[in-house]
């Protein structure tokens, strides 16, 4: 079993910033094999919306349109936890964030929740003006 625990929301003002983090644990949970980890985020009654990607192997990342320049996905050296810096955040950032797990490389389609067996519980993040 991967066991995936989100934490870091909160609320932030229009342009500021955040830092989420998602630890990663779990009798099944190898730190230095094949991990991705994604970043989603849900409101309610929408899907699920990939944004924010990294392979543990090598740290290659990929990200949404809608956060490309503004959030970075970074891991801690012991892979066991992953960072989504969120920057010059926008109303339309407020959202429930999910992280995501699978023990394989990230796919060219990374983004689609139903690739990922293991999740977390969520954290909301609320940005007003």
């Amino acid at each position: 079993q991967v066991k995936l625990v989100d934490s870091g929301g909160g609320s932030e003002q229009v342009g500021g910033s955040r830092r989420l983090s998602c630890t990663l644990s779990g009798d099944s949970y190898v730190p230095n094999g094949r991990n991705c980890v994604v970043w989603f985020r849900q409101d309610a009654g929408k899907q699920r919306e990939g944004i924010a990607a990294i392979f543990s192997t090598d740290g290659s990342t990929n990200y949404a349109d809608s956060v490309q320049g503004r959030f970075g996905i970074s891991q801690d050296d012991a892979k066991t936890t992953v960072y989504l810096q969120m920057n010059s955040l926008k109303p339309e950032d407020t959202s429930v964030y999910i992280c995501a797990h699978a023990p394989w490389a990230c796919g060219a389609r990374w983004y689609l929740p139903g690739a990922f067996p293991n999740w977390g519980q969520g954290t909301q993040v609320t940005v007003s003006s």
